[in-house]
């Protein structure tokens, strides 16, 4: 064979290298087995239709399974690409710098095995980057509020993209980096729903951005099959499998009511309401007065910043179901003249205002308007905690012991959250509304505090929390023979909800109401 006919084969072979990433990879791309060593790195079809729609696409994002080699995959088109194009210029960023750095490193093996006639000559090496003297060059980066703002880009990388922190900080910084022409691919096993990756796949699949999906479940992988995916559980549990292995993004995630569980309440409760009220329909109802019924209406004040909610439930008492709802951003002194009425038009409910920052605020015209069925706190407790109270034999029938509204504090948050859980879990309250689904669905716990993900509100989620804790602690009073705040819980009183009458004979829970002896063993 003569000396020019190796050279065209080597020319003819580089230019199908230069066209074609799979053909690239599948003859030239070798990898660091941790037990085998160095080995070529054999694309299964799954990963060659991903790397095409690499090419072939500027914005790619890819909800994956776990250990399917989409890091060397990406690692690959990265160094194909700074091999055929000059002062291309790829930023890898993940949750943390060494994350980043091991996509760079694959990229470093796999430069270091090419062939010497496909191999630019490296300008610059160091464990966070890697520059060919053609000027492209490959850096990892941790997520910080400023990565990708510095220069242009001809690719970005984002590694597990549903666990950066800030990362819509990120990518709104990197869009003028992007603007001449750069490439994006973002990757991530899904962590629950409502951060930056779970949005931008959603709006991707509508389609409604310029993204294209890729989605690779577990079963993508032709060596795999369902006794595989069992074992994931036992190796996992259950939860971080689902998230690990199946793509879903309602079983993913840490939030403090599970997906599937949301997802049932939604389908099975959610409805439209029967009425709205305000311009944008702040107010839903599902339920108008009944007059035979007993409610709440427990309210969350907006902190009056501007990045939340004024909210408030109604709630009928009896079976625990939700019959109105409102969110609105709104004046204080408004919000606590609507609360007045409407709690005035639910049959005079038990008005409960939680009085941190601005509620005293909204307190305010409940306390002006006079409106007796007002909910009181006691001062040195905080809340009105059914087993303190029985405990240390509180009567809360004096006023100046009291402060009105709810205070939530690091003692009463925890448990609002638990009784928020307990409730959801056993299904024991009935919701109609999908603002409140859809707020539960980002609600999630940060460390060990429950709250919503960046973005996003809980007000919703928190008044609601106040209603059924509020709600059973007045019931486990009752059902202990005491009175709990008599001005407070009026209605309820006037309506035969309770009676202390005791002695030998006589049954709490047999009350004569309007003449007529009614079973209140409901409440139990």
């Amino acid at each position: 064979m003569s000396k020019k006919t190796i050279k065209q084969i080597i020319a003819d072979e580089y230019q199908l290298c230069a066209k074609d990433p799979v053909h690239f990879m599948r003859k030239y791309c070798y990898i660091q087995h941790p037990t085998k060593g160095k080995i070529l790195f054999n694309l299964f079809p799954f990963q060659e239709r991903s790397l095409t729609e690499f090419k072939d696409h500027d914005y790619n994002i890819i909800l994956k399974s776990r250990q399917l080699g989409i890091s060397t995959l990406t690692a690959g088109y990265a160094l194909w690409a700074m091999t055929f194009n000059e002062d291309f210029n790829t930023l890898v960023i993940a949750t943390k710098q060494e994350v980043a750095k091991n996509l760079v490193t694959k990229v470093r093996v796999m430069h270091h095995y090419l062939p010497s006639w496909l191999k630019n000559a490296a300008s610059e090496d160091n464990k966070l980057s890697l520059r060919f003297e053609n000027g492209s060059q490959i850096k990892a980066v941790s997520a910080a509020g400023d990565a990708g703002r510095s220069e242009a880009l001809s690719l970005l990388v984002m590694d597990e993209a549903a666990f950066i922190d800030k990362i819509d900080d990120i990518w709104a910084s990197s869009q003028q980096t992007l603007a001449t022409g750069g490439k994006a691919i973002i990757l991530s096993t899904p962590n629950g729903t409502g951060n930056f990756f779970h949005k931008t796949w959603v709006k991707a699949e509508e389609p409604n951005n310029k993204f294209n999906t890729i989605r690779l479940h577990w079963s993508v992988h032709p060596e795999r099959h369902q006794p595989w995916r069992d074992e994931q559980d036992d190796l996992l549990g259950a939860k971080h499998a689902a998230q690990e292995c199946d793509c879903d993004f309602i079983t993913s995630g840490n939030s403090v009511i599970s997906g599937e569980l949301l997802e049932w309440y939604k389908e099975n409760m959610a409805l439209p309401p029967i009425e709205t009220r305000g311009v944008a329909g702040e107010f839903q109802i599902w339920e108008r007065p009944d007059y035979t019924r007993s409610y709440i209406v427990v309210a969350d004040v907006a902190r009056g910043d501007g990045s939340d909610f004024s909210t408030f439930h109604v709630m009928d008492v009896e079976n625990v179901t939700q019959v109105a709802e409102y969110k609105a951003q709104i004046g204080t002194k408004e919000f606590g003249n609507m609360l007045v009425n409407v709690a005035t038009e639910y049959n005079e409910a038990l008005l409960i205002v939680e009085n941190d920052n601005v509620g005293w605020a909204a307190l305010q015209p409940s306390i002006d308007r006079g409106y007796k069925n007002l909910y009181y706190t006691y001062k040195h407790e905080g809340v009105v905690d059914a087993a303190t109270q029985l405990s240390k034999g509180y009567d809360l029938k004096d006023r100046s012991q009291m402060t009105p509204g709810f205070s939530t504090t690091s003692r009463t948050r925890p448990l609002l959250i638990s009784k928020l859980d307990i409730y959801f879990r056993e299904k024991a309250c009935t919701v109609r509304s999908s603002r409140l689904l859809e707020e539960l669905f980002v609600f999630i716990w940060n460390g060990s505090r429950p709250e919503a993900q960046r973005g996003y509100n809980d007000d919703l989620v928190m008044a609601f929390a106040i209603g059924l804790f509020v709600r059973d602690s007045a019931l486990k009073l009752r059902n202990e023979g005491l009175e709990l705040n008599r001005s407070a819980m009026d209605h309820i009183g006037r309506t035969g909800f309770y009676s202390n009458a005791t002695g030998p004979g006589v049954n709490a829970w047999k009350q004569n109401v309007a003449g007529k002896d009614e079973d209140l063993t409901w409440l139990l």
